[in-house]
């Protein structure tokens, strides 16, 4: 009886670099399938219908994410120049783009009277994400400079909206840790996020203040004790990172009636500090060393809501109260 000689490195080898190639090119008659496949449908779809990929959109959607969202991907993924480009044009430029589609589109606007208009909404808030982007950015990027007039008054309004009954002793003090500060001077902690930390927790303090003393109150108590105004940045650094990565962009397509604005940002950053304070009070935990443990936590538990198209994480601020046009 003959064994057979065991199989050398090398044969594994051969054999291993055949199958990734095998792979590869499984995957790329794959990808050419799936691809003429759905253009195929899309021009049996137009056929049928007699409606381009867009129109099919705007009239089958509702306003909002699942209607922006769609349109995002026809353009991003056309062969046509002009509709890949749509996407990155300056909100100045968006009604001639939709008169440029339209025209590519051979759409009657007798005939689709309000189509240019839900268009024009969608593009706006898909030019408008990318804008608001960039401004939060620059915010972020911009440190805190306590030779700046206007950075030290949003500081001492900040105080004063928190503790107005309570003067500062000065400018560098102890007593910013009654507000949730690390030191007496709070210029350091804006490291992280700039002065995009300041502007949400002066916005919160202005526009929700009785929500916010609330907060301050309860962040001081034993049981439930955190540095309101140090999770108030990490927050900041939450719906930051939520908005670059995109995810935000359900939530704030469907509040937006046309392009999302700081202030949307803004209103966001307050429901996100009041749902994590209820999650931290729910959570119960030991101690503040445990904050970055519910922290991920409770970001997991935001992107899962994220990804339900209709979610509006302030549904007093929706889109059906914005009026957005539905065809």
């Amino acid at each position: 009886m003959v064994l057979a000689e065991p199989s050398t490195g090398e044969d594994l080898k051969g054999c291993s670099s055949d199958l990734v190639k095998h792979f590869m090119v499984t995957q790329f008659f794959v990808f050419l399938y799936c691809k003429c496949l759905w253009r195929g449908l899309k021009f049996v779809a137009r056929k049928f219908t007699g409606r381009c990929e867009l129109q099919r959109i705007c009239y089958n959607k509702k306003p909002g994410a699942r209607r922006t969202h769609k349109i995002e991907s026809s353009l991003r993924y056309s062969k046509n120049e002009l509709l890949q480009s749509a996407l990155s044009v300056h909100p100045d430029k968006v009604e001639k783009t939709i008169d440029d589609i339209m025209a590519l589109k051979k759409i009657n606007l007798d005939t689709n009277p309000q189509l240019s208009i839900s268009l024009q909404a969608s593009l706006l808030q898909i030019v408008g994400y990318r804008s608001l982007v960039a401004e939060v950015e620059k915010l972020r990027r911009e440190p805190y400079d306590c030779e700046n007039p206007e950075h030290e008054d949003m500081l001492m309004k900040l105080w004063k909206e928190l503790r107005p009954d309570s003067p500062l002793a000065g400018r560098i003090s102890k007593q910013w840790c009654e507000i949730g500060f690390q030191g007496s001077d709070p210029k350091t902690d804006f490291r992280g996020m700039g002065l995009l930390g300041l502007h949400n927790l002066l916005y919160f303090a202005e526009h929700d203040k009785a929500t916010a003393l609330q907060m301050l109150h309860d962040s001081l108590q034993p049981k439930q004790k955190y540095s309101f105004a140090i999770v108030g940045i990490n927050i900041t650094d939450l719906a930051y990172s939520l908005l670059v990565s995109g995810a935000l962009k359900t939530h704030l397509y469907n509040v937006a009636p046309e392009m999302p604005s700081l202030q949307h940002v803004q209103q966001t950053f307050c429901y996100l500090m009041q749902e994590f304070h209820r999650f931290w009070i729910e959570e119960d935990p030991s101690d503040i060393m445990e904050f970055n443990r519910v922290r991920s936590k409770f970001h997991r538990r935001i992107l899962r809501q994220l990804k339900n198209p209709d979610m509006a994480l302030c549904p007093h601020f929706s889109a059906s109260n914005l009026h957005l046009v539905n065809l």
